[in-house]
């Protein structure tokens, strides 16, 4: 789709953050023109390099604790804020399988296996369904990775060592509600070199139903070659596979690893400041994204290099915004009325 829904849903989000986090009108300002500014002034610098340089851009932790340390310099950031910063980037390398192995299994019978955590995480064992016995299954699971390992990019690839152990059914995040997810366990060499991986259900995209079909039939392989095509460091382990499920109904998955140096800020707890640094920490990353799935050269060349573009999707992002509040007032109202009903939380 148009790359300008990326950038609004991006500038959209951080003013909407910004408001429940209590931010001012200037600093809400000042982080929405972050986003803009760094994407504009990312895309102009890959328009301008030669090819294979825009096609490597990154940004990586050595570098962004630079940037930290340099806003630091500027008094823009404290010393606490970047000791958190390399607390958390220190904190995303070490997240791996290793890691995940004390956190997800446990031992059952002299077997590795995933630890059950209903309804959280639920083993494939302890599944209702179809009657069938340990080994139907595991020659099933067995099956559906052999052909998840014919869409890696590798021939001699790593997966072809590990083995099999469990799986499980694990509940997701708030934006996959109503899909499913599953976490797979394999021994590499012994039971201390264990391999997680992820496979999450793939759906078509929101935005086809205003475009015309995409050219994947199977929407597990057109999330992974999206994802390919626009991260400068793919997971080696991003793959996809169609699985007819008990009920005889075919569903798309892309698989890779569970847990890959994987880090996140802690938004609930953001100040005005390190809001603005991860403003233009995202608005940089998304433009290198579109400058490797895009025509860089003309983005670069339609945004320009005064600021209309930033005053232009800051104001979308305000009025989104605001729409996003009445919407959310009148959901509080069908409810307070009767005529939503509600459930307690569990």
């Amino acid at each position: 789709g148009p790359w300008e829904w990326d950038v609004k849903r991006l500038v959209a989000s951080f003013e909407i953050a910004g408001r429940v986090l209590g931010f001012t009108d200037q600093e809400r300002h000042t982080t929405l023109r972050a986003v803009c500014r760094g994407y504009r002034e990312r895309m102009r610098a890959n328009a301008e390099s030669n090819v294979l340089s825009a096609w490597y851009d990154r940004l990586s932790a050595e570098q962004l604790t630079a940037w930290v340390r340099e806003e630091q310099e500027a008094q823009r950031l404290t010393k606490k804020h970047v000791a958190r910063a390399e607390k958390a980037l220190a904190s995303a390398t070490a997240r791996d399988s290793v890691r995940a192995l004390s956190k997800l299994a446990e031992i059952v019978d002299g077997r590795l296996s995933i630890r059950a955590d209903p309804p959280l995480i639920v083993p494939l064992s302890q599944i209702e369904g179809p009657a069938r016995t340990r080994d139907q299954d595991e020659a099933t699971v067995r099956r559906l990775l052999a052909g998840y390992q014919t869409t890696l990019l590798h021939e001699n690839h790593p997966i072809a060592e590990f083995e099999f152990l469990d799986m499980a059914r694990k509940v997701v995040g708030v934006g996959s509600v109503g899909t499913r997810a599953w976490i797979i366990l394999l021994r590499g060499r012994d039971n201390s070199d264990p391999l997680f991986l992820q496979a999450k259900q793939a759906e078509a995209s929101v935005v086809e139903k205003f475009l015309s079909p995409g050219q994947y039939s199977d929407q597990g392989e057109r999330v992974v070659r999206g994802q390919r095509l626009m991260q400068a460091s793919s997971d080696i382990f991003l793959g996809w596979q169609p699985v007819e499920g008990f009920d005889g109904i075919v569903r798309y998955f892309y698989l890779r690893q569970l847990q890959d140096w994987k880090g996140s800020v802690n938004v609930d707890a953001m100040g005005p400041e390190v809001a603005r640094v991860y403003a233009r920490i995202c608005g940089e990353t998304l433009a290198r994204a579109h400058a490797r799935s895009g025509d860089r050269v003309a983005i670069a060349a339609y945004l320009g290099s005064g600021d209309q573009f930033d005053e232009a999707l800051e104001r979308f992002g305000q009025v989104y915004a605001d729409q996003n509040e009445q919407d959310y007032a009148a959901f509080c109202s069908a409810i307070g009325s009767g005529r939503l009903s509600t459930m307690p939380s569990v």
